[in-house]
């Protein structure tokens, strides 16, 4: 899919994204695309959403994307700012946050995350990336789990450089036995289309399409023989009013303060 006059492909993920939280209560918000789509929801499908940071921050209500887990908007605009441990003790691994939104470097075929190192090839030192932070704890917790990226060999990989946050391990039953109360990834939403855990097999299966993007164009983006349902859909392109709200968030963001 090309880019048109109306909108990019990032924004047709980005609001894609925010439309899959419709009907959630809270969520656990992670930063980059997972924030923009949360902030987007907020302002579009979900004006309840509580949102949730991993600093400490319940109902933060921000006018632009935050910078980080640590912007003060967060915390100037919240209903409750508690510390981390009280965020992760009580409230995260409690089990009282409906879902969790997630970013990842790569993935694999079973939404297992990577977001610690990734190998450069031979003779080359590993680059590092930003880590774990609260992922494995989020995935392992919330009651469900989206994930936002984009779509590339780079990113949908065969097997991960390094497994940070588990989503389906291997298979059906692994979390099971790992204790694991929430869901997992019920969801990975890119700038091509939409994928979702089979069933049966917990292996991503590529189940609906963004407009005019073709199957063979998503399975050329994964490293791996990608599953395809037996119907696929198409998701509806973003509204003016979506577009709109998406377009303001990220121009706040760029004014002086």
């Amino acid at each position: 899919m090309t880019e048109t006059p109306d909108f990019t492909r990032d924004e047709l993920m980005e609001v894609n994204a925010a439309r899959a939280l419709a009907g959630a209560k809270t969520c656990f918000v992670g930063i980059g695309l997972p924030s923009t789509a949360a902030n987007l929801a907020r302002a579009t499908v979900n004006p309840g959403l509580v949102l949730i940071y991993e600093s400490g921050t319940i109902g933060s209500k921000p006018t632009r994307l935050p910078l980080s887990i640590g912007d003060g908007e967060l915390a100037e605009t919240a209903d409750s700012v508690v510390p981390v441990p009280e965020m992760f003790n009580y409230w995260l691994q409690g089990g009282r946050i409906d879902v969790g939104f997630l970013g990842a470097a790569q993935v694999d075929a079973y939404a297992n995350i990577n977001t610690t190192v990734i190998d450069r090839g031979p003779d080359k030192p590993e680059g590092r990336l930003p880590g774990a932070g609260g992922a494995p704890e989020i995935a392992s917790n919330c009651g469900r789990v989206l994930m936002v990226l984009r779509h590339s060999t780079r990113s949908f990989v065969h097997k991960l450089d390094f497994v940070t946050t588990m989503g389906h391990g291997s298979g059906p039953g692994d979390r099971t036995k790992l204790g694991m109360p929430g869901a997992g990834p019920v969801a990975v939403i890119t700038d091509l289309g939409i994928l979702r855990p089979d069933p049966a097999t917990a292996e991503l299966t590529l189940t609906e399409l963004h407009p005019g993007v073709t199957v063979e164009q998503v399975r050329a983006a994964t490293g791996w023989d990608l599953a395809v349902a037996g119907t696929v859909g198409t998701t509806e392109p973003p509204t003016p009013d979506e577009l709109a709200a998406l377009r303001a968030l990220k121009a706040a963001g760029k004014e002086p303060r």
